[in-house]
C-alpha cells in the first residue's frame, strides 16, 4: 500500500512540474470575446437549463472550476457576474495567470486557490455546480478525484465533466509512444523538430485528421500538452459510465447529444432500428464505435443520491408543458435546400458534418415562433394537437430538435 501511495505522489509531482513549465491552456490576456458572447441573456438561460432543466433560471450559483488552468475560472466569473466562482489548480503558474486576469477585469466574484483536486474538501464549501474539464484523465487516480469532487457538490447540484475519448485519440497515443521511444522532450529544439516530423506523416495516418482540424494542435503549447504529457488516459463510453459509478455520480446527458444519438447518417444505415432499440448506455457505446473519431466525452452528471430527476421525457404528455429555448449557436439555412425542406438547422458547434436537421414549412413556422417564453402546447396551437396524428408529429419534431441540439428545455413549468 505504501508503494502504491508513493507511486501516486510521484506521478502527481511529475504532472505538477509539467504544468508549472508548460501552463495549459496557453495563457490569454483578453476576455472581451467571452464577455461579449455571454452578455446574451438567452445564452445564459440556455446554459442554465442545459444543466438544470427542471429548475427555474437563476444566475447566482456557486461554481467550482476544478483544475482551472490559466483562464477557465476567470472566464466563468466574467460570464456569470452574479455567481460566486472558485478556481483551484495545483500549478502556481496557472493560479498566478488566473489572478492576473482577476485583477485586470476586476472579477470580485472570483476566488483562486492553489490546491489539487483530491484535496478540494479543504475549501470547506459545497457548490451548486462543479466544472472539471480536461483534468481527471491526468490524475493518477481519477476515481479518487471524482469522489472528492462529489463531496463538495450539493445534493441537487450539477457537474460538467470532460475526459478524453479513446478511439478518436488513437493517432495521439501512437505519437506519444513514438516520442517516448525516441526520448523526445518538450524543449524548444525537441518541439521544433517534432512539428517538422509531423509534416511528414504518411498519408492515412490516424493523426492526420486531428492535425487538420482539432484544437489540440493550434499552438506549440497545445502540441506539447497533447503529445508530450507525462500522464494521460482515455475512456470509452462504458469506461466513462464506470468512472461515474465509481465516483458516486450518475449520467445526466451529453453536453452535445446529437453525436451520440441516432442522428444524421445513423438514421440512414440498415441497422437504424437495432440502434434505436438499444438501452441508452449501449446505444451510446455503439454510436461511439461507429463514428470512431470522437476525441473527448463531455457530460452533465449528478450525484447518485440527487433528490430530483433532471431527465427530459417526450413519452408522456408532460412535454406539452415544456418551454423550448433555442441554442444560440444554431443557424437556419434557407438556400440550396434538400427536396421538400423549408430550412435546415445547423448547430455550428457540431464537428460532424452529417448532423443537420431539415425542417418542413410547418415545422419552420413552429420553430420561428420559439421565443423562450411559451410552452410547446402554445407554440403548436396552429396545429390541432388534439388529433393523435398531428400531435405525434409535433411531439416528434420537438424531440428531434432536442436530440439534434437545436433547443434546450425549460421544464420548470411542466405539469
Amino acid at each position: 500500500m505504501n508503494e502504491e501511495r508513493e507511486s501516486t505522489i510521484a506521478v502527481s509531482d511529475v504532472v505538477q512540474e509539467f504544468y508549472e513549465r508548460y501552463p495549459y491552456p496557453p495563457p490569454v490576456e483578453n476576455l472581451e470575446k467571452s464577455r461579449e458572447l455571454w452578455s446574451d441573456p438567452i445564452r445564459r438561460r440556455a446554459d442554465h437549463h442545459l444543466f438544470w432543466p427542471t429548475k427555474p433560471f437563476r444566475e447566482d450559483h456557486s461554481i467550482l472550476v476544478a483544475g482551472c488552468g490559466t483562464s477557465q475560472a476567470a472566464k466563468h466569473a466574467i460570464r456569470w457576474p452574479q455567481a460566486q466562482v472558485t478556481g483551484i489548480d495545483f500549478s502556481s503558474t496557472s493560479v498566478d495567470r488566473t489572478n492576473q486576469l482577476k485583477r485586470k477585469y476586476k472579477l470580485d466574484n472570483l476566488t483562486v486557490v492553489q490546491l489539487p483536486v483530491e484535496r478540494v474538501a479543504e475549501l470547506g464549501f459545497e457548490f451548486d455546480q462543479v466544472v472539471c474539464t480536461g483534468v481527471l484523465h491526468h490524475l493518477p487516480d481519477p476515481d479518487a478525484g471524482l469522489s472528492a469532487l462529489r463531496q463538495v457538490l450539493k445534493v441537487d447540484g450539477a457537474m460538467h465533466l470532460m475526459v478524453y475519448a479513446q478511439y478518436g485519440r488513437t493517432g495521439i497515443y501512437m505519437l506519444q509512444e513514438f516520442c517516448r521511444r525516441l526520448g523526445i522532450a518538450p524543449t524548444a529544439d525537441g518541439t521544433r523538430d517534432l512539428i517538422s516530423a509531423l509534416g511528414s506523416l504518411p498519408k492515412g495516418h490516424p493523426l492526420q485528421t486531428l492535425l487538420r482540424g482539432a484544437s489540440d494542435f493550434k499552438s506549440e503549447g497545445d502540441l506539447i500538452d497533447a503529445l508530450l504529457h507525462p500522464q494521460d488516459r482515455a475512456y470509452t463510453v462504458p469506461q466513462l459510465f464506470k468512472l461515474l459509478e465509481n465516483g458516486g455520480m450518475k449520467f445526466g446527458r451529453w453536453l452535445k447529444q446529437a453525436p451520440y444519438s441516432v442522428c444524421g447518417l445513423l438514421e440512414q444505415i440498415p441497422q437504424f432500428e437495432q440502434l434505436a432499440n438499444l438501452p441508452p448506455s449501449e446505444r451510446y457505446a455503439a454510436v461511439e464505435l461507429f463514428r470512431g473519431t470522437m476525441v473527448a466525452h463531455s457530460v452533465v452528471a449528478y450525484r447518485d443520491d440527487a433528490s430530483e430527476d433532471q431527465a427530459i421525457d417526450f413519452s408522456e404528455d408532460v412535454w406539452l408543458g415544456y418551454v423550448p429555448i433555442r441554442i444560440p449557436d444554431t443557424i437556419c439555412v434557407t438556400e440550396r435546400l434538400p427536396k421538400g425542406a423549408a430550412g435546415v438547422l445547423i448547430n455550428r458547434i457540431h464537428t460532424f458534418s452529417d448532423i443537420y436537421l431539415p425542417i418542413s414549412a410547418d415545422e419552420k413556422s413552429i420553430y420561428d415562433a420559439i421565443d423562450g417564453k411559451r410552452i410547446i402546447g402554445q407554440l403548436a396551437a396552429c396545429t390541432p394537437v388534439d388529433q393523435p396524428a398531428k400531435k405525434e408529429k409535433v411531439r416528434r419534431f420537438f424531440e428531434r430538435l432536442y436530440l439534434y441540439d437545436q433547443v434546450v428545455i425549460d421544464a420548470s413549468r411542466r405539469s
